[in-house]
């Protein structure tokens, strides 16, 4: 007789566990609070869709925070392995310039998330649309929609963090796991963006400008890319990936110093040596005509150097390689990318099992782990559902 497993959440973590559950064993129900699976996937699809990164497996593994917890998911089921599944599935991949892992041109988000649901109805799993998860009963049977109890031999969660309200994955499932008992972090912003308190004439002349081909470093961390400034603050892929170090100093310090780097690929000794020898008589001449800065990294440097620094061509060397701006604070929840915070990975063992709660798995965002965007998030909530997955069709 099939076991019964009820998963309850219908992301990419869920999605991937219900089409690799062996169908033989495994009577499969998805329980999704709203009408349509995959929410959250689609709607990050919007932003350039990039399902994976390409780069070496131990590189890939040292991007999360912390790395150790999500090791063994990533090596059992590395990128290589993922772009590998899904292009049985009919979606072929590209790596881009970047590194990351596209699907093909013409590929869109929906195309994928069908190709998966695809899956789902061959291997015969039954979904079950609004059905939003509100407790255990006394025998940890989970109950939806506050009248309907479901016992099943395994239930898995997958109900995603506390960012993007309005694709369902709004964390309310907190308090309910916190009641019996589930050691539970308050959720943070992740992959966000971060106040600067800029002053309304650098907005008005400024604000939307790009900032391309930089690096901000945070602590022991540095990131190149490219970020934009706004009139919140700054955000973009450069201070994405700094997100565990600079929620580290907000919480520490009330307040984060991050350093911007506006040439990585030349020293302050190589930008020295370019200003003193510019034939253009004023200093902003220099920068964008001999250094190539742009208008707003001229304005960054005008904002936060004084008109002797400014002048000083040692000194503007050095800022130009090592600005300093103080973050404030994050951005809400609900207009983060991620979020970290949830369930403790020590109440979790090393397949996602709640210690406290047996037969009944943790998977995906839900979890108090860290990633930046480029394809790292996803490529985790695939590899734990692939892990669970691989773990349940094992046992006897």
């Amino acid at each position: 007789m099939k076991k019964s497993v009820s998963i309850i959440g219908g992301g990419p973590a869920a999605l991937i566990l219900a089409a690799l559950l062996d169908r033989e064993k495994f009577k499969v129900t998805v329980y999704e609070k709203n009408k349509t699976l995959g929410r959250k996937f689609l709607v990050a699809g919007k932003g350039g869709f990039n399902l994976t990164h390409s780069e070496p497996i131990a590189e890939l593994i040292a991007r999360y925070t912390p790395p150790h917890f999500l090791k063994k998911a990533l090596l059992d089921f590395d990128n290589d392995d993922f772009r590998k599944w899904i292009g049985t599935i009919g979606i072929s991949t590209y790596i881009g310039s970047s590194k990351r892992v596209y699907p093909e041109s013409g590929i869109k988000p929906i195309t994928v998330l069908n190709a998966i649901l695809d899956v789902l109805n061959k291997q015969g799993v039954t979904i079950q649309f609004q059905h939003t998860w509100t407790g255990w009963t006394s025998n940890d049977a989970v109950v939806f929609n506050s009248d309907t109890a479901i016992k099943s031999d395994y239930t898995i969660f997958a109900m995603g963090g506390g960012s993007w309200k309005v694709t369902g994955s709004d964390g309310t499932w907190f308090e309910l796991f916190e009641r019996e008992n589930i050691p539970v972090i308050p959720f943070q912003s992740s992959n966000c963006a971060y106040r600067v308190d800029w002053s309304e004439d650098f907005i008005f002349e400024h604000e939307g400008s790009p900032l391309k081909n930089i690096a901000i470093s945070c602590l022991n961390k540095k990131q190149k890319g490219e970020a934009v400034i706004t009139r919140f603050g700054l955000e973009g892929n450069a201070i994405y990936a700094l997100s565990p170090q600079i929620r580290k100093e907000l919480q520490s310090q009330q307040k984060a110093i991050v350093f911007l780097d506006m040439k990585p690929t030349l020293s302050s000794d190589d930008l020295l040596q370019k200003i003193k020898k510019s034939t253009f008589k004023k200093t902003s001449e220099t920068l964008q005509k001999e250094i190539k800065l742009s208008p707003a990294q001229i304005g960054l440097l005008k904002k936060y150097l004084s008109k002797e620094t400014y002048l000083n061509p040692e000194l503007l060397a050095q800022n130009i390689k090592k600005l300093s701006i103080e973050i404030t604070e994050s951005a809400l929840l609900n207009d983060a990318i991620s979020t970290t915070g949830g369930i403790q990975l020590n109440a979790v063992d090393e397949n996602f099992q709640l210690k406290n709660k047996k037969y009944n798995y943790c998977i995906g965002e839900m979890l108090d782990w860290d990633a930046p965007t480029g394809g790292y998030l996803l490529q985790a909530c695939f590899s734990m559902g692939m892990h669970l997955a691989r773990h349940l069709n094992s046992l006897p």
